[in-house]
């Protein structure tokens, strides 16, 4: 690896010559010549794909969630570095997301679609080399946590959508917060009360939040931070602010939940240590089922193994049908890994992987909640799945392949774009620090 630039030095020039060896090599040059094209590489999927079911109903409203999240670093050394994240819900009527232009929708239709229909949320995080009064930056960043997940411009509702998962709220018995690794002593034993915010721990006395229970810490050191826990705390945050407007329907207009249609970008799915909130996102969906009144969620992957793997095999998909891998297939036509102990998403999915074929232009990678988990999902563990594809049609966006709707108006909101946003967002972040001290 070459030296990079310095403040006063120039950084090392990679060699312009330095690739000689590697094509005069003999053994390369067999190796390369014994490559075949993998174009000529196919999967047989022929049998696994089944027609998309019919019969539905069109769900009257939709809601999208999206998020991004935005590192900035200063130009001197040391480099000092922040990282913004910002996340939008939207709700919409999928009647008049019907009618817009799919290739060049008006933009006043669309203000009228969105006017006071938009929340959004944003926060930001000290990374590296910036000083906080009076506390380090591990403890400061938990404390930024705790405060935006009880953003006083959402009210404190996305704080109360996470006291409902945790504390299971939904069947109005009062459960046991799970104990969890204290910030301050590391030990397995803190707890709070329930529908507690803030309390002690009870081996080493220090001040706990709720929001440590989801494990931030765990990926902290007292001086810095990494761009993880940002990118983590931006998907909890797309699902609480979800979950917020499904828990608003469950405790006012349960009728009116199972006529919504909720669209996350990106998968259902939590990694490592906060995928604790996955099973009792679990037990409400099967709580909810059973009660007759089913959630209707989708989560859509726009990048990544199974998108990749939808590229090769979707071209000979017949039009208007979807594909369920099972654990195997995913293992090892996917992920290409020998089978491992437990199988793909049991402890952080909670939504199975549907390949879809819509028609030419819309071939996609959805996550379709079962409930509990299931190993090998068919088309009648997923939730509500007749009426999310009698929706589908009337949330598809012709400008992008692939597009829906609901993702692509919540991003225009929640984006941060490398130019000009990142500018702008380093500006105020210089400016904010120097004024700082």
């Amino acid at each position: 690896m070459p030296y990079p630039a310095g403040n006063r030095l120039s950084g090392e020039r990679a060699s312009k010559l330095g690739h000689l060896e590697v094509i005069n090599s003999e053994l390369v040059k067999n190796l390369c010549q014994n490559f075949e094209n993998s174009e000529n590489i196919s999967v047989d999927t022929s049998r696994l794909w089944e027609p998309i079911p019919s019969g539905g109903k069109v769900l009257p409203l939709v809601f999208g969630v999206d998020g991004s999240f935005q590192a900035i670093k200063s130009d001197t050394q040391p480099h000092k570095e922040l990282a913004f994240v910002k996340t939008a819900l939207l709700r919409m009527n999928s009647k008049a997301l019907s009618e817009l232009d799919r290739n060049n929708p008006n933009p006043f239709e669309l203000r009228d679609i969105m006017r006071d229909s938009a929340q959004y949320h944003a926060t930001v995080f000290p990374l590296r080399n910036v000083t906080l009064p009076n506390t380090s930056i591990y403890h400061a960043v938990r404390q930024i946590i705790f405060e935006s997940i009880k953003d006083a411009s959402l009210n404190g509702e996305i704080m109360e959508t996470l006291k409902w998962i945790v504390f299971e709220k939904w069947d109005e018995q009062k459960k046991q917060l799970p104990k969890f690794g204290c910030p301050h002593c590391d030990e397995v034993v803190a707890t709070l009360d329930f529908d507690a915010e803030e309390g002690k721990c009870s081996s080493c006395g220090g001040h706990l939040y709720l929001t440590d229970m989801l494990g931030f810490h765990l990926e902290m050191v007292p001086d810095a931070t990494p761009q993880s826990v940002a990118t983590s705390y931006m998907n909890i945050h797309e699902t609480l602010m979800l979950f917020t407007a499904i828990r608003y329907y469950w405790s006012k207009k349960k009728e009116v939940l199972s006529r919504c249609l909720f669209v996350k970008d990106g998968m259902l799915y939590l990694r490592a240590q906060y995928s604790k909130l996955v099973n009792p996102i679990r037990r409400f969906l099967t709580y909810a089922r059973e009660e007759g009144y089913p959630v209707h969620l989708i989560g859509q992957e726009k990048t990544g193994a199974f998108y990749d793997h939808l590229q090769t095999i979707g071209k000979d998909a017949p039009i208007g049908s979807l594909f369920i891998p099972n654990s195997d297939y995913v293992t090892y036509q996917i992920h290409q890994r020998p089978k491992q102990k437990h199988p793909p998403g049991k402890d952080t999915n909670y939504g199975a992987k549907v390949l879809v074929k819509l028609n030419a232009y819309h071939q996609m990678v959805l996550n379709i909640p079962t409930g509990m988990y299931v190993e090998n999902p068919q088309l009648s563990d997923l939730i509500g799945v007749e009426n999310i594809f009698a929706t589908l049609p009337s949330i598809l966006s012709y400008r992008y392949e692939g597009a829906l709707l609901p993702i692509e108006l919540a991003n225009g909101i929640a984006s941060l774009s490398t130019y000009p946003s990142a500018k702008a967002l380093k500006m105020f972040a210089e400016d904010g620090i120097n004024n700082g001290g």
